[in-house]
């Protein structure tokens, strides 16, 4: 059976889900939680919650915080190949969720600086990799990342990237990340492909995008997702859904439309799944399964 290897951040996030708008200078009271995150430990957690075989490759520090952060993983049903770094602490990430959903992060990367170590002996022509990108926008972290797609590549994995988030991508640069980008299906919602191409037309984006790595899905939230392998272009629309935190769906986006192309299924059936997921995601505070949904 295919096993899932996601390659990149682990975060733990301080979520605080706001009630007003933000009093600059001032208080903003609200409810406050400690939750899993971090884009590849999450699609990761999702992918587990769909049954597939996954491993989680990255790095935490030497703290309570990381400790924690690998038991939630190993609860979850992942595998880890996880390295312990002496020096900086694990990631964290505060979360500020607004009424309607929409989040804004202010991350610090920690130990996912530093580059992964590799579980060698799980590269091989049944396994799929998945890099988040924010794997690629560190110089220490793209050294564990270079490594990955080249023993990826070698071994006859497949690859699909996740294109992370548009504010370090386009100070990543779009040339520079276009230029490293592997032959792969590659994951970007409507502002990472905007950043990419310029385009703000999902289609046209999409089809770019695809032409550059083979296969592209742009993620376009309440729109749905469209797919494209640079010649043929899909749209699925997304089920209507009450938005309670918009942190993670672009994750559980990523997990739904792995498994239903792991299953054998087509472009279509990657969209439909990944549309799925992505609407359970933002349906609970936090970026990972809840409980009740792993039970589902």
């Amino acid at each position: 059976m295919t096993r899932v290897l996601c390659l990149g951040d682990l975060m733990v996030d301080v979520v605080a889900r706001l009630s007003s708008r933000l009093a600059i200078g001032s208080d903003t009271p609200a409810p406050i939680s400690l939750l899993g995150g971090g884009s590849a430990a999450n699609t990761a957690a999702w992918l587990a919650a769909s049954g597939l075989p996954t491993t989680f490759i990255g790095r935490v520090g030497d703290d309570a915080l990381g400790r924690a952060a690998l038991v939630e993983l190993a609860r979850a049903g992942l595998e880890l190949a996880v390295s312990v770094d002496p020096d900086r602490p694990t990631g964290t990430c505060i979360v500020l969720v607004e009424r309607d959903g929409e989040r804004t992060m202010i991350p610090c990367a920690g130990a996912n600086a530093g580059e992964a170590r590799l579980p060698d002996r799980m590269f091989d022509d049944e396994a799929h990799l998945h890099i988040s990108a924010y794997a690629v926008f560190g110089e220490g972290s793209r050294r564990g990342a270079d490594a990955a797609v080249s023993l990826a590549t070698e071994r006859g994995c497949r690859l699909s990237v996740d294109a992370a988030s548009a504010a370090p991508l386009r100070a990543f640069g779009a040339n520079d990340f276009l230029g490293w980008l592997p032959r792969c299906l590659l994951f970007a919602n409507l502002d990472e492909a905007d950043v990419l191409t310029g385009s703000d037309d999902p289609a046209t984006a999409a089809a770019e995008l695809a032409t550059r790595c083979g296969e592209a899905i742009v993620k376009c939230g309440a729109d749905g997702a469209v797919w494209s392998d640079g010649h043929a272009v899909l749209h699925e629309i997304a089920r209507p859904a009450e938005v309670i935190d918009s942190t993670g769906a672009g994750d559980a986006f990523a997990a739904g439309a792995l498994a239903a192309r792991i299953a054998g299924g087509e472009p279509s059936d990657s969209l439909r799944s990944g549309n799925a997921l992505a609407g359970r995601a933002i349906a609970v505070l936090g970026a990972r399964p809840s409980r009740d949904q792993e039970r589902r």
